[in-house]
């Protein structure tokens, strides 16, 4: 991965994420490793983000869809792959998934 990505491989993880995603924002990225679409968006993403201190969270979700599921319920907002999830404040503030993830429109938000 081009990105300094955290993955995160269990709910105890997410969970201890989203209890500490309060002073800055974090970013969440589901990625499903079976989908070419999901590939794509990841590395669109990738390309486009420009290096800063935001928090860069990775949830594969064929191998991990406890995980996945739990950032569901948490944010609720519904499942899809690919998708970008925004938290702040234990709030979400953001979603898109498919190929309307734009890092780039996600950095304007969060910064």
């Amino acid at each position: 991965m081009a990105l300094d990505w955290n993955e995160i491989k269990s709910v105890e993880e997410l969970h201890e994420i989203w209890e500490n995603a309060i002073v800055k924002p974090a970013v969440f990225f589901k990625h499903s490793t079976r989908c070419s679409i999901s590939s794509m968006a990841l590395r669109a993403f990738e390309r486009n983000w420009l290096p800063d201190d935001t928090q860069l969270f990775f949830i594969d979700l064929i191998a991990n869809r406890d995980v996945s599921n739990l950032l569901a319920e948490l944010s609720q907002i519904e499942h899809q792959s690919p998708q970008i999830i925004v938290t702040h404040n234990r709030k979400v503030i953001f979603s898109d998934s498919h190929g309307t993830i734009d890092a780039e429109k996600v950095q304007k938000l969060i910064h």
